[in-house]
């Protein structure tokens, strides 16, 4: 190979993306802001906000040399040679390609940071409006290492099993999306339904807000498949493509549903039919062509507009929908790959309709099952450590009054200001 040596262009376009993915977890704090009621919006937006610092820390301290330091053995984890971005300074390079192109190490250490902030965050939708910032605070920097690094490792390094195994994940199905939604669920489980489920409307209190945030993740997308090219190229841009096709077949399959299931297209289908196809592109986008992409994102858009109602049948309040949009979403995507990859974008499997056989397909069931399991049992053990210890919920006093006021003394709206308790009386604000 040839020595390693600076690509300016590649360095020039990671540093964009990576600022890209940052902004998709203020992004994701307004979309899940808009989505809850109206005495739980400031709550929702610190839970995202939040993410950033603790997981950053963590990320610097632990989680980087954990997730992509050198094999501790078997492909498991990392090891802790990097602990504190030891060895790692201004002049240190990541090779991206066998030319011997690379990036400074710093910059894919913050790239890879932004990742980790952003799934974590994904899980706090799940328990919107119940639980403790405290508890919360303690969970998710726990989670970005015992979790999210280990499952990174398997993945994203070339001697992680899953990586060695065969499984394919271009920008995070696995890592991110399955990974975070099956934590979901189990938190949803830990914590338990929120007072009125099933029997109260707990509508969306913003939509503009449900919208806004919708776009601004799905600009942030950009940097986040296509970044992850690590390189300005063809693939890169075939990326870019394919993420915003996805994300438009996946709103108009949504919609489509919706309007024959129930009569009306809604912009809150709109968003989360985008949010949808985005979602299921993920591991694809580097492994499927354009109309791959095409069939990903409306199959994803449709399928998880029927998951979403999944919850009321299983008796799991996921409040904001993170296991049927995320969970459902990112094995819709890793499981096409099997069917659709294209060799021209991967140098080498095809999928069943190109030619391929059943072995792809088994390599994604395998990651899927795997990433599933494992972050759901450790985070369902975290997460009810955590509440045997210091208690994960708070008091059903404190829902029903008003998650933004119990815990962070302050209302978003005229209902309540500083100072001044919103009214306990009656149903939950929002009604």
């Amino acid at each position: 190979m040839t020595p390693p040596h600076l690509d300016p262009a590649a360095t020039a376009w990671l540093l964009a993306a990576t600022a890209l993915v940052l902004l998709m977890t203020p992004g994701l704090a307004i979309f899940y802001g808009g989505m809850v009621r109206s005495s739980g919006v400031l709550n929702m937006l610190m839970m995202s906000f939040i993410s950033i610092p603790l997981v950053a820390v963590a990320w610097l301290l632990f989680g980087y040399s954990l997730a992509f330091g050198d094999d501790a053995g078997d492909g498991i984890i990392g090891n802790l040679g990097h602990f504190g971005l030891a060895g790692i300074d201004p002049n240190t390079l990541h090779v991206v390609d066998k030319s011997g192109a690379a990036v400074p190490e710093l910059l894919f250490v913050t790239f890879q940071l932004t990742f980790a902030i952003l799934t974590v965050a994904l899980i706090s939708g799940a328990i919107a409006d119940r639980a403790k910032f405290s508890a919360w605070m303690i969970f998710v920097p726990a989670w970005a290492l015992i979790v999210y690094a280990p499952i990174a490792h398997w993945v994203w390094t070339p001697d992680g099993w899953l990586a060695k195994l065969g499984a394919l994940d271009y920008a995070g199905g696995l890592v991110v999306e399955i990974a975070s939604g099956a934590s979901a669920l189990a938190m949803a489980l830990v914590l338990g339904p929120r007072v009125g489920f099933k029997t109260d409307a707990m509508r969306p209190h913003n939509l503009p807000f449900v919208l806004l945030g919708a776009g601004l993740l799905w600009f942030g997308w950009f940097g986040f498949n296509a970044g992850s090219a690590l390189a300005a190229n063809g693939i890169a841009s075939a990326v870019f493509l394919n993420t915003l096709v996805a994300g438009c077949l996946g709103m108009l399959g949504w919609l489509v549903v919706e309007a024959r299931r129930d009569g009306k297209p809604t912009t809150f289908g709109a968003a989360s039919g985008a949010v949808a196809g985005l979602v299921a592109i993920t591991p694809s986008c580097g492994e499927v062509n354009t109309t791959g992409a095409v069939i990903v994102g409306l199959v994803a858009g449709v399928v998880c507009s029927f998951a979403v109602s999944w919850k009321f049948k299983g008796n799991y309040d996921d409040s904001l929908d993170v296991v049927g949009v995320h969970f459902v979403g990112g094995i819709v995507g890793t499981l096409l790959i099997g069917f659709l990859a294209s060799a021209v974008m991967t140098g080498g499997p095809k999928g069943l309709f190109y030619g391929g056989g059943l072995g792809q397909l088994g390599k994604q069931a395998v990651g899927v099952l795997a990433v599933a399991a494992f972050a759901f049992g450790v985070t369902f053990l975290l997460g009810k450590v955590l509440d045997k210890l210091i208690g994960f919920r708070i008091t059903k006093e404190d829902e029903i009054g008003g998650i933004d006021f119990a815990l962070h003394a302050e209302t978003a709206y005229a209902e309540g200001v500083h100072g001044h308790a919103p009214s306990r009386i009656g149903k939950p604000h929002g009604h």
